[in-house]
């Protein structure tokens, strides 16, 4: 088709064309000027870093902040909070008449925009370029620029205080996790050290990490007892050898007379005399007067030292006596005056014994006078008290020794027991040193938070009141509706010459039918099209 078709087919349908135009032109501008202004208040909330550096105090919240936004958005934006604030400052009125509570927030979420502000940043950990959110924008629109204000100044405030109170929750609860994990951990190993004290308690000294030292102990014992074997044989042959030369020294010193001749004491006299009284005895009878004096004279004797008869010697003179009877009265007849005379003997040496063992029990032992005696005595009794000493001792080493060897012999089988419990015990106390050294490190960052300073969200462009309208954008409103009344006008009038199948030019009548018009007759206007012509003219 050429300009000319072209200009033809407007002349044809420039009815269609003008009146499209001119209906979506007359929209557009209705809808331009007619559309009531919407104002939007909008804050700028800046992500300030902690002031005291990291490397110093560690902060306990991890999450980014672009997270961070987004969870205090859904906890600011819930259907309670919103409700609040469309209460507090009765927005959106027709709508609360007509409509549900929750049409009304989702109507109260449309208007509020949160918008992310990223800059590009040097990554400390990596000193690589990445992506940063370094603030916030919080916007809300209204048709009232006091109402878009007022509402933007309060979302501002609900993030900024959600942020604090988020972020002092989490540090919070961060300390009291870890201080109750660290209650729990000092309670699991209280009761393992009561097991392992328990263990401890049944073993008596048969652990695995005491073998070293049993050994060396049994070894030590050993010696000792080898060592001890020899002192008590050293001392049993010098026992031995004092009793020897105790008894060949006489407990009293001999006294000599002038002459050089030994004087016998009082109680070598004695023993004489008792020695002399027995046969006297058996050849007088009790009445005599030698008897008599002579027994006078032994109890003088016995007062005089203080000791009586040896009750041993006696009984073993007893014992003599009534061998030599039983002898004679085999040989010689039991009316013999031998036989009598033994008897006689005999009865006196019972009556000897019963006197003696009466004395004895009433008189204390005498005291020795000669030195050498004494000496002796004295080394005996000291050899005597250190051997009982050392064998006593040798009893304890000999315990201690079996003690040891049952130590050694029972530690293999307590020991994978003991490995566990002390397995358990080391782990539990380092993970316990682990959750102790995070929980102070928790309450430090509980304290950065709570002092504020730590990351916190700062207003550095509060909501102002907008003076100009944010929406609609009308200059851009009735420019599209010329691009859309022109491009609506050319369009139909071209959907609408698609459709018709008039022949109209020679051109076309060639191409249906493949053969060429002798003539062509004009289109010749009559009186009636003038007069449409000039109507038309007029209207227009």
């Amino acid at each position: 088709m050429s300009m000319k078709d072209y200009l033809a087919v407007f002349q044809r349908r420039r009815k269609l064309i003008l009146l499209t135009a001119v209906g979506l032109l007359t929209v557009s501008l209705v809808l331009a000027f007619l559309w009531p202004p919407t104002y939007k208040s909008t804050a700028t909330i800046l992500i300030e870093e902690q002031e005291i550096p990291s490397d110093l105090v560690r902060s306990t919240i991890t999450s980014y902040a672009d997270q961070r936004i987004e969870t205090i958005k859904q906890q600011v934006m819930s259907r309670t909070t919103l409700w609040k604030l469309v209460e507090q400052f009765g927005l959106y009125e027709a709508e609360r008449k007509n409509s549900p509570a929750e049409e009304v927030v989702r109507r109260f979420i449309k208007d509020i925009e949160v918008e992310v502000i990223s800059a590009d940043v040097v990554d400390k950990r990596t000193q690589h370029a990445t992506k940063a959110t370094i603030a916030f924008m919080v916007a809300y629109q209204n048709r009232s620029p006091e109402l878009a204000q007022k509402v933007a100044n309060e979302l501002a405030s609900l993030f900024l205080g959600e942020n604090l109170k988020s972020r002092e929750r989490q540090a919070q609860e961060a300390t009291s996790f870890l201080q109750q994990e660290a209650e729990n951990l000092e309670k699991h190993i209280g009761a393992i050290d009561e097991k392992i004290a328990t263990f401890k308690h049944r073993a008596q000294g048969a652990l695995p990490e005491l073998m070293s030292l049993n050994q060396q102990l049994l070894n030590q014992a050993e010696r000792e007892l080898t060592d001890l074997d020899q002192q008590i044989r050293s001392y049993e042959e010098r026992k031995t050898y004092l009793e020897g030369e105790l008894a060949t020294i006489k407990p009293n010193t001999p006294i000599l007379s002038v002459t050089g001749e030994r004087i016998l004491d009082s109680n070598e006299r004695l023993r004489a005399l008792r020695a002399e009284y027995a046969g006297v005895a058996a050849n007088l009878s009790a009445e005599h007067p030698d008897v008599i004096k002579m027994k006078q004279e032994i109890e003088a004797l016995e007062k005089e030292t203080g000791q009586p008869s040896d009750v041993d010697e006696v009984s073993k003179r007893l014992v003599d006596a009534q061998a030599a009877l039983a002898s004679d009265l085999e040989r010689l007849g039991s009316e013999h005056p031998d036989v009598l005379q033994s008897r006689r003997k005999i009865a006196s040496l019972e009556q000897e014994v019963q006197r003696v063992k009466s004395v004895t029990r009433k008189l204390p032992a005498l005291r020795p006078e000669n030195p050498a005696y004494i000496n002796l005595q004295a080394q005996l009794n000291s050899a005597t008290s250190s051997l009982e000493a050392l064998r006593k001792t040798r009893v304890e080493v000999k315990r201690r020794l079996q003690e040891y060897a049952t130590r050694l012999e029972r530690a293999p089988g307590i020991e994978p027991e003991y490995l566990v419990l002390m397995r358990d015990r080391d782990t539990s106390a380092q993970k316990y040193q682990d959750i102790r050294s995070r929980l102070l490190e928790a309450k430090v960052s509980e304290g950065l938070e709570v002092q504020r300073k730590g990351e916190r969200f700062s207003l550095i462009d509060p909501p102002a009141l907008p003076e100009k309208p944010f929406k609609p954008n009308r200059l851009a409103i009735v420019l599209l509706g010329v691009v859309l009344a022109v491009g609506g006008g050319v369009g139909s009038g071209a959907l609408v010459e698609s459709l018709d199948r008039s022949i109209r030019s020679p051109e076309q009548l060639v191409s249906l039918t493949q053969q060429f018009p002798l003539a062509v007759v004009p289109f010749m206007p009559n009186e009636e099209d003038f007069s449409r012509a000039r109507m038309r003219g007029r209207l227009f």
